[in-house]
């Protein structure tokens, strides 16, 4: 039952953190003889960041200190208005990054290497790999981090990919890394808690698995895969998930909307002034319930008044305010004001400046950069597995990712740029595709592209021909015939 108030005490105020703490030690290396005391080391720092990640999830499902809001004056009248701006912030910002999957995509454009990515693209579609993304950056912008695990199939299951992918809680999982230059990962822990409170970790090295339960190492075993198979994906180099930096922002917004319906609340149920009247409880009560009674005056003979105390209800400076404060919120999150182009008659570009588009592209582009680190590693140990089980023979070097914007503000330009590229005679049309930005594959976009204008070429082709061959006919002399 203490767990239970501490924790509503920690919701019931506006907390200030600073992004989630990277685990260091300064072990060599991760051994059986030490995994124990480096592990309970994390543990340490792992539970600071568990309590703000606990916090952040919370908030992000509308746990705020609004809700357990106290009021002194009038604390009848006391409404606790969540208006969940961080939901809104993590959804546009996941739906920015990833609404359409992310693709794997040639570097160099070898026919051999276009069909064994496409095979790659076709097992990552068989593992669900889109929605595990979209999970997997909701974490991101929630708490500042998350994680993925690869582990390569059973042997004689049959699947459509020889690997599987899982998204983990942040909650508990993390990675220890080492505190040397370049902070190589050394070991990676996800654990749980049984139900006789006995808490069970799984700790993955370089080459070997460990089972400790409680604070006994139960197993340790090899692992052929020769890297840690849990994966980090901070959402950026300090680890501040998408709305933390503007948490006060965001409880002051509550606060401004749960006042202004209180100020409603109150106008409505404005309190009676009496004066040089005599009436007690119980003619009040009726006075209430008729809605009109004879209030005999006092023995004092002195004026009498009878009426409501009530306070101008100025909903425009509250609304105003509330604004500023989202605004704010907008510019801080580099998110664009979606309602700010409806009163003027910009378009293409001056919208996209205007309305703060291109400040959200600019953040989507470092998430994609962050991103991507992690997913190399990822995809590194993905690929060994496939060319040892899956039958490709890709690496790392041939594969680059492409992200696809759902900015549809954005399409006209991109297309405009794209005909005045391929215009141009000094320019490739494949350097056209590539650099128009319309595309998630501009390589197969550029194959179908050719395909089909050669396709039409040559219709075009044979009806000229069928048509002039047509025309020779009917404009031929006709041939002597004696007989005639």
């Amino acid at each position: 039952m203490a767990n239970v108030v501490d924790e509503t005490k920690a919701m019931s105020e506006t907390r200030f953190m600073n992004g989630r703490r990277m685990i260091k030690s300064s072990v060599k290396e991760v051994t059986d003889e030490n995994v124990v005391e480096v592990l309970f080391r994390a543990m340490e720092t792992h539970n600071l960041n568990r309590s703000e990640i606990d916090y952040l999830w919370k908030y992000y499902r509308g746990e705020q200190p609004i809700r357990h809001r106290v009021k002194d004056v009038r604390p009848e009248i006391c409404n606790k208005i969540v208006e969940n701006r961080a939901n809104e912030i993590v959804s546009f910002k996941v739906g920015y990054l990833c609404g359409e999957p992310i693709q794997y995509v040639s570097r160099n454009g070898g026919e051999e290497i276009v069909k064994q990515i496409n095979a790659l693209n076709e097992m990552m579609f068989a593992e669900d790999k889109a929605s595990q993304d979209q999970e997997l950056v909701e974490w991101q912008m929630i708490c500042g981090t998350a994680f993925r695990l690869v582990l390569p199939d059973e042997p004689n299951e049959e699947d459509e990919a020889p690997f599987e992918l899982y998204t983990l809680d942040p909650r508990d999982t993390f990675v220890v890394y080492s505190n040397e230059i370049g902070n190589k990962p050394l070991m990676a822990v996800k654990y749980s808690v049984d139900e006789n409170e006995v808490t069970h970790y799984s700790v993955y090295t370089e080459n070997r698995y460990y089972l400790i339960d409680g604070d006994l190492l139960i197993e340790s075993t090899p692992h052929a895969l020769d890297m840690i198979p849990i994966f980090e994906y901070p959402a950026n180099n300090a680890r501040l998930g998408a709305f933390e930096i503007v948490l006060p922002l965001l409880d002051a917004i509550n606060n401004v909307e749960s006042n202004r319906m209180d100020g409603i609340e109150q106008f409505i149920q404005a309190f009676w002034k009496f004066i040089g009247c005599n009436i007690d409880k119980e003619k009040f009560e009726l006075f209430k319930e008729m809605g009109a009674i004879l209030v005999p005056p006092n023995d004092n003979g002195g004026n009498i008044d009878v009426d409501l105390i009530v306070k101008e209800l100025n909903q425009t400076q509250s609304q105003t305010l509330k604004e500023d404060i989202y605004n704010a919120v907008l510019t801080i999150c580099g998110m664009p004001n979606r309602n700010g182009g409806s009163s003027t008659s910009d378009t293409g570009s001056a919208v996209l400046l205007r309305d703060g588009w291109s400040d959200a592209e600019a953040r989507a582009k470092d998430s994609e950069n962050v991103f991507k680190r992690s997913e190399k590693k990822m995809l590194k140990l993905v690929l060994r597995i496939c060319r040892d089980i899956g039958g490709l023979t890709l690496f790392l070097k041939d594969i680059d990712m492409k992200f696809t914007r759902r900015n549809y503000e954005a399409i006209q330009s991109k297309s405009q740029v794209l005909i005045s590229m391929l215009q141009e005679p000094k320019i490739h049309p494949q350097l056209a595709f590539q650099h128009s930005g319309m595309f998630s594959d501009s390589e197969s976009a550029y194959t179908m592209s050719m395909k089909y204008y050669e396709e039409q070429q040559a219709k075009q082709l044979a009806e000229q021909k069928k048509l002039n061959k047509s025309a020779g006919e009917k404009t031929d002399p006709p041939a002597d015939n004696d007989d005639v």
